[in-house]
């Protein structure tokens, strides 16, 4: 695995650490409220956390989703997460353009998986001077993604990761397949998606006419996938979070209640312990 660094007080490549948080910002009340109690309960776990929300969701399956609060009020939010409860803030970015200012308002620029070839965008993220987490594509193999973080670290990029969220596998599901967490490993240190991958891409919310307006999602499988992951050796764990999923206004259907988070982290958290004292114990 490449070199370790660190976010803010977070380290990366030296230990599990999380990032979680809503899909998208709904209002600036609950991203507050979100980033609140997910560091209460880090905390208390002792994982290290980096809030994640979106100020635009791009990519969604409808015209009519709801996208969030825009670039300008969007990192207003997300600098006041970012003071009052004094954690890291990731989030995702679109557009080049756009990147200077997100790497104002944030630690973390995210590179989405639609988007991980777009050199241009790798770019403009590396020169903002902070760190860049690429998720890889679910049509792009596992060892593709050097060239992605390539791209980031000839741009002057030298904290990068890389975020496993599953592949495609036919129409409307995803499948992990956990060689790409050891593949993607010698390139960069590597996060594992336990919420994107268990989405079931536009195959939720008939249209009325056989198609999706939205995607749908099995998070009972959230745990199977993440105690997985943690076994086979991961840096950090992505993990989309809401206190009420049935009504989030984006990717409710494969998010992990807030309720269900500590439990999960102490499971995760003893695969983690017993998973590093395996690998450094003598033979």
């Amino acid at each position: 695995m490449r070199s370790a660094f660190s976010i803010g007080n977070v380290g990366v490549g030296g230990g599990l650490f999380l990032i979680a948080g809503p899909c998208v910002i709904e209002s600036e009340a609950h991203a507050l409220k979100m980033a609140e109690a997910i560091a209460l309960i880090c905390s208390d776990k002792r994982i290290p956390f980096i809030f994640k929300a979106s100020y635009d969701k791009a990519n969604r399956t409808s015209v009519r989703s709801f996208r969030g609060p825009g670039l300008t009020e969007g990192l207003r939010i997300l600098s006041q997460v970012r003071r009052s409860v004094g954690v890291p803030v990731l989030t995702d970015v679109h557009e080049a353009g756009d990147a200077p200012h997100v790497g104002e308002a944030v630690d973390v620029l995210q590179i989405p998986a639609f988007l991980c070839r777009q050199t241009d965008l790798l770019v403009a993220a590396a020169k903002t001077g902070r760190a860049v987490n690429i998720k890889k594509g679910q049509f792009v193999s596992p060892w593709d993604m050097q060239h992605a973080v390539e791209k980031v670290r000839e741009a002057g990029g030298d904290r990068v990761c890389l975020t496993e969220r599953g592949s495609t596998f036919g129409y409307n599901n995803l499948v992990v397949d956990m060689r790409s967490l050891a593949i993607m490993r010698r390139y960069a240190p590597v996060v594992f998606d336990g919420t994107h991958s268990v989405q079931l891409p536009s195959a939720g919310g008939s249209d009325g006419s056989g198609g999706a307006t939205q995607s749908g999602g099995q998070p009972e499988f959230i745990p199977v996938l993440t105690r997985a992951a943690v076994a086979a050796g991961i840096d950090g764990l992505f993990l989309e979070v809401h206190d009420d999923p049935a009504h989030a206004k984006s990717d409710g259907a494969n998010a992990l209640e807030l309720k269900n988070l500590p439990a999960l982290l102490d499971q995760l958290l003893a695969i983690d312990a017993a998973a590093r004292e395996s690998a450094v114990r003598p033979r």
